[in-house]
């Protein structure tokens, strides 16, 4: 019962004031939250939306929350299946996961992370190694695969609640 309530009032904050560039919405279940995270601006990943899948454990929120991203992007601390190497998501003594963490807060470090990528806890080490050594090779092959899987580009292909949001703000500031 009191996962339930806790969820419902993570969930209320989330809708009511979510995150800059974050919105976060419960799927089919319960415990089963789909969330997207704008790129932030002036990272390789700012024109991309990414789309992640937040599965709460039954001790949540004694247990961290298991996120992924079901949107590829290129970064050296998350791998091709999606999942993120975030001290956050990981229970002590190796994990900094405390149960006064939230889902907002987690998702706002997953963002940070996008833009702050920590080569020196990779889970692609080829990449984080092209980040420490090449860092414009990165930031063009992270831009090409922001665009390829994080934007949208067919005209029928129905508005995320992120990408709605993005054009009306976009239109309202047209002159």
């Amino acid at each position: 019962m009191q996962r339930a309530s806790r969820l419902k009032k993570e969930l209320q904050l989330l809708t009511n004031e979510p995150p800059p560039g974050i919105s976060c919405w419960q799927d089919n279940q319960m415990d089963d939250l789909r969330a997207q995270i704008l790129g932030l601006v002036d990272s390789p990943y700012e024109s991309g939306i990414f789309s992640l899948e937040i599965i709460l454990p039954e001790r949540y929120p004694f247990e961290p929350p298991k996120v992924r991203f079901l949107t590829p992007i290129y970064h050296p601390n998350i791998d091709t299946a999606g999942r993120i190497c975030l001290d956050i998501l990981k229970m002590p003594p190796k994990g900094a996961w405390k149960p006064s963490l939230s889902i907002s807060t987690v998702l706002t470090s997953i963002q940070l992370l996008m833009s702050e990528p920590n080569p020196d806890d990779p889970l692609m080490a080829d990449i984080s190694a092209e980040f420490k050594y090449n860092k414009q090779s990165f930031i063009e092959n992270a831009k090409q695969w922001t665009l390829k899987h994080a934007t949208q580009t067919k005209k029928d292909e129905p508005l995320s609640p992120l990408k709605e949001n993005r054009r009306q703000l976009d239109s309202a500031t047209e002159f």
